[in-house]
Order: structure tokens, then sequence, then C-alpha cells
């Protein structure tokens, strides 16, 4: 007894002691519990940490080497796709989604046109890659220089100068900015664009919307300014002064090597249209602004948007017109002087109204024509194209011009009868004086066009490029290189080929394009130098000031066409039947960045599938 009383109250006090600390732990928060558990796990992970093997250390380096150089690359062939032309989601992917995203077509416009500038800062935007024109297969001579292609974009693709350079890298050798107005003008009320997407067509009354030609001009000499930094001359007046003279080897207005700019300028809509003086002043505000930072000025009387416009095709209202514009070109303080072009309208096709406006050009000294822009016409649909949708046929009611691949043998025809009546340079006595024809001598060529387009064969189209396998204008690739000419006469003595104190003082040289100041002694020198090298006799300061380009009165007046040019094909006809460059405009809309590398790539095929057709044809005989 006295045994088992003292082994109770042991017993008694291990059961007791079980008992606290089994309640104590019931008795605290989950909370606490699972702390407890991970404070456990942690010390465990670390007390086995030192056992792990380095194999796995070893395989998840070389797995994140594998990702990430597999990222890399995939980054970097998607960067090189997308932002290549000839990439086809351009045209089926990106061009359908604007479309879906934008029922308002100029809303759509205005996107992609921001979306290509921003692109452009990024360096991020859609370009030509490869280089496809640096063979010289396609090059053409206009203005007795040298494009690297026959191919350009027409005016209202780039209305106030915000994109040159994005569409200067899709491939064309010219842009048409514009138009322009002297004054700011909001254009038509919206909307004024309306798709036709079944026939490939749009209708449009803009109305020449134009920030002004103040504006346009700031944006194009800030581009000078800029290009003149990079080049290491200077943003200010003497860099821009100096990159206008040739000095940074590139043309003034496209800053591209092989590439022109052209800028097209209209009258103002509140300006009257019976008041010839008013209007002669609107284009001249034009060409005096923007004349310095253009290779091309195109007088435009053909935009069907514009009350009274269309009338200024008159033959002695246009000869006055281009005559003011002609002027303020050839005055420009710059070496090489803006080619000035008229553009002209579809609808105005009688034989009385060709014969008048190509009158004008002679009488007024303009160096070449656009034949073609929107057509107040409605054309039937093509009946190879989807029938037009209900909303379509509204659409066909609307006010405006009407451009698509309906105007196509319009063009055709009408680059036809001008290159008949433009293409020889009329007889005159003195070659320093404008040209003369005598009265009714345009009229009477003009009859002589009607008799022959109505007999034209077929085969004096596109069939005749691609059975000699060469593009119907000059081509200078097929020329020695004694007669090729640079795109631009530069400066005998340019500005990396001078010592640096000779730099220093073409740097510090007073009065940018701007002033009013006359040049200096210097530069006046170095102008009749270049003028002299490229006339081949001398000439007096006054002959240079008037007419700084003597030898383009003796040339065949320079056609472009514009109008439902849709494919390489077309394109060579258009340049066989006597145009010099083929532009695009509803094409590019609905094609998208990559339309002109299409087009030239399909330009390239017919003319290699006609060199060997020729030469199989002569094997086999």
């Amino acid at each position: 007894m006295v045994v088992g009383l003292r082994v109770a109250p042991r017993a008694t006090n291990s059961i007791l002691r079980s008992f606290r600390h089994t309640t104590s732990r019931v008795s605290q928060p989950s909370s606490t519990l699972r702390a407890s558990q991970r404070s456990q796990s942690i010390k465990q992970f670390r007390r086995h940490a030192s056992s792990v093997s380095t194999t796995g250390a070893a395989g998840s380096r070389v797995y994140n080497f594998f990702y990430g150089t597999t990222l890399i690359l995939g980054l970097g062939v998607i960067y090189f796709y997308v932002t290549d032309t000839r990439a086809s989601v351009h045209r089926w992917v990106v061009i359908p989604a604007l479309r879906w995203a934008y029922k308002d077509p100029e809303e759509a416009h205005e996107v992609g046109n921001r979306a290509l500038e921003q692109l452009w800062t990024f360096g991020m935007h859609p370009r030509e890659r490869g280089d496809p024109d640096q063979t010289g297969d396609l090059a053409v001579e206009v203005f007795g220089q040298i494009l690297r292609n026959p191919m350009g974009t027409s005016a209202g693709i780039d209305k106030h100068a915000d994109i040159p350079d994005p569409l200067f890298a899709i491939g064309p050798a010219i842009i048409e900015l514009g138009g322009t107005t002297p004054q700011p003008q909001s254009g038509n009320d919206k909307p004024r664009v309306f798709r036709l997407t079944s026939q490939n067509a749009l209708i449009n009354r803009y109305g020449l919307n134009s920030e002004g030609a103040d504006h346009v001009a700031q944006r194009l000499r800030h581009r000078v300014r800029h290009f003149a930094e990079r080049c290491g001359l200077g943003h200010d007046a003497q860099g821009e002064t100096l990159v206008l003279d040739g000095h940074a080897g590139v043309p003034p207005g496209s800053l591209t090597p092989g590439k022109m700019l052209a800028v097209n300028i209209a009258k103002n809509k509140a300006t009257p249209e019976n008041d010839i003086e008013a209007i002669r002043k609107d284009y001249l505000y034009c060409a005096e602004r923007l004349a310095p930072y253009a290779d091309i000025l195109v007088v435009n009387v053909s935009s069907p948007n514009t009350p009274g416009l269309r009338g200024l095709q008159n033959q002695e209202l246009l000869t006055k017109i281009l005559s003011s514009v002609v002027t303020a070109a050839r005055s420009v303080q710059r070496t090489t002087k803006p080619a000035v072009m008229v553009k002209v309208s579809p609808d105005e096709d009688s034989d009385s109204q060709v014969s008048g406006i190509c009158q004008a050009i002679w009488d007024s000294d303009v160096d070449g024509i656009i034949v073609g822009n929107t057509t107040n016409k409605r054309p039937e649909s093509m009946p190879h194209l989807k029938n037009l949708t209900p909303m379509e046929e509204q659409h066909l009611l609307e006010s405006g011009g009407f451009s698509g691949p309906h105007l196509f043998e319009k063009t055709v025809s009408m680059v036809k009868k001008y290159k008949k009546l433009l293409g020889d340079s009329p007889p005159r006595s003195d070659k320093s004086s404008p040209p003369s024809r005598s009265p009714g001598s345009v009229s009477e060529v003009a009859q002589e066009i009607k008799g022959n387009l109505a007999g034209s064969p077929a085969n004096n189209r596109v069939e005749h490029s691609v059975q000699t396998g060469t593009i119907p204008t000059k081509n200078v690739a097929e020329k020695p290189d004694s007669e090729k000419k640079p795109l631009i006469n530069l400066p005998t003595n340019k500005f990396y080929d001078q010592p640096r104190s000779e730099q220093d003082k073409l740097r510090s040289s007073p009065d940018g394009p701007e002033s009013k100041q006359p040049p200096t002694e210097e530069q006046e020198k170095l102008r009749k130098n270049t003028l002299a090298a490229e006339s081949k006799q001398p000439q007096t300061s006054e002959e240079s000031r008037k007419s700084p380009d003597l030898a383009r009165r003796d040339q065949p007046k320079v056609i472009f066409a514009t109008g439902g040019i849709t494919n390489g094909k077309q394109a060579l006809e258009v340049l066989n039947a006597g145009a010099s460059v083929a532009m695009v405009y509803t094409a590019l809309v609905y094609g998208g960045v990559g339309t002109i590398s299409r087009i030239k790539d399909e330009m390239r095929k017919e003319l290699t599938s006609g060199k060997e057709k020729k030469q199989a044809k002569t094997a086999s005989k």
C-alpha cells in the first residue's frame, strides 16, 4: 500500500503534464500553428539545402539561356517581318482592321498616318528592305535627272507634310504632298469621304482642307534643319542653306538620293472665282513659301471640290497663274530650282480643252503635267469585282470626286493625248525666249491625235514593254556612264571636300533662305559656277536669276500619270503610253504600305518574262 501510494502521485503528475501540453496545443490559433509549421519546414529546407545536387541549378541556367535566346530571336523575326513592306499582314490584316475599327474612312486615314509618324520616331516604321532599286532596272530619267524607279504617290496621302520620310521609306521615287492653300481652311463638312469597298474605290469631297502654306513650310524647314544637324552642319539657317544648295549631296526636297519631293498648291475656297488677280496671288503666295523646300511644285487646277478651280484650266487664266508660279520657282535663292508642273482633270478631255491647256503650258514655260485626278462622273461597276452593297449604292449619290481602278483606261487615253501635244519641243527662233506657237497649231495636232487614237493597235501598250523587256521611258540602266546624270547638279566644291577653314566660312555665312538680303559674293560665285557647268556655257547673273535652267525650255514636257493604277502591268502600260512616272492613291489606301513594293515587283516580273520570251523566240529561229 505504501508503495502504491508513492507511485500513484507520479503517474498522476505525468498524466496531468501530458494533458496540460495537449490542452495548450489545442488552444493555439490555427494561424499560429500554420506559422509554426512553415518555420519548421524552412529550417528543414535550410538544413538539407547543402545536400541538393548542383545538376538542377545548371539545368535551370541552360533552360533560361535557351528560353531567352528563343524569345529574342522570335521578337527579331517578328520585327523584321512586320517592318518589311512585302509582309502580307499589311494588306490582309492591317487595312481590314482599320476599316473595321473606323467606319469613317477619313478617321482611318488619320489614324494610319499618325501610326506611321510614331513608328518612324522609334525606328519601327515599315520600309522596303534589301534596296531592290539599286540594280537600276527600273531607273528612269525625269527633268534630266535620274530617279531610282518610276513610281510615285499622289497628293492626299500626306496633306500637311506629316510623314514625307515614312512615305519615301515604302519605296516610291516621288511623293506629292498637299494640296496646300495660302491660308488655313477646314474644307467641307464631314462626313466627306465614302468607301466603295466592293469596287476598291473612294468618293471624297475634302475641299482641300489645309493647315496653310506657312505651317507646311515651317514643317519642311524643320525637316531640312534636322537633316543638316545630323550631317554636322548645324540646326540653323546656315545649315539649312548648305543642305538646300546641295552641299550635303542630296536633293533639297526629298533629302534622299534618287528621289524627289513634290508639293501641291491651290487657291483658298474663299478667294472669289472671278478675281483672277486674287487667285494668282494665292498661288504665288504658296510658291514663294514652299518652293525652297520642294523639288517639284504642282499647280492644282483640277480638284472637283473647290468652287471655280477647274474653271482655271481656261487657257488665258491658266497661263497667267502658271507664269507667276514659274517666275517664283526660278527666283528661289537656291542653287538648283524646283520644276513646275500643272495637275489637270480627267473630265476636261475635249480636243479644245486639251489643246488650250497645252498652249498654256508652252506659253508659261511649265516643265510638265500630271494627268489625272478624281472625276465627277460615276463609272459603271467593274464586272470582275463584287457587287455594290445597298450602302455603297447610297454613297454613289454623294457629291465629290470618284477615284479607283475604273479610271485607268481614261488615264491611258489622256496620257496619249498630252504626249502627242507635249512630247516634242515647239519650233522657235530664239532659244532664250519662251516658246511660241502659231495660233491653232496645237489644235491641229489635237485633230491628229483623234485620228491616231481611233486606229491605235492594242499592242502599242504594255505588250510593247513585255516583248522588249524594257520600261518605255529613257532607261538609264541601258545608257553609257558618260550619259548618266546625277539627281541634282551638285556644286563642284562640296562642303565635305573643303578644308576645315573653308567649312567654317560656309557655316558662318550670313542669311538663310528666309532672309531678304542678297547672297554673299562667295555664294553668288558658287551658284554661277554651278549653272555654267550645267548649261556648258557662261551665264550672266541676270540670266541666272530669271532662268537658271535655260536647257529645260528645249525639252519635251514631262508627264506623270495618276488614276486607276493598281498593279505592275498597268504601271507599264501607262509608262508605255508616254508617262515618265506612275502615281497611286486609292490603290495605296486599299493595299497598304506594301503597294509600291508589290507593283514594282510585278513590273520586274513582267519585264523579265518579256526578255525570256524574246530570247526563246530568237533561239527558235
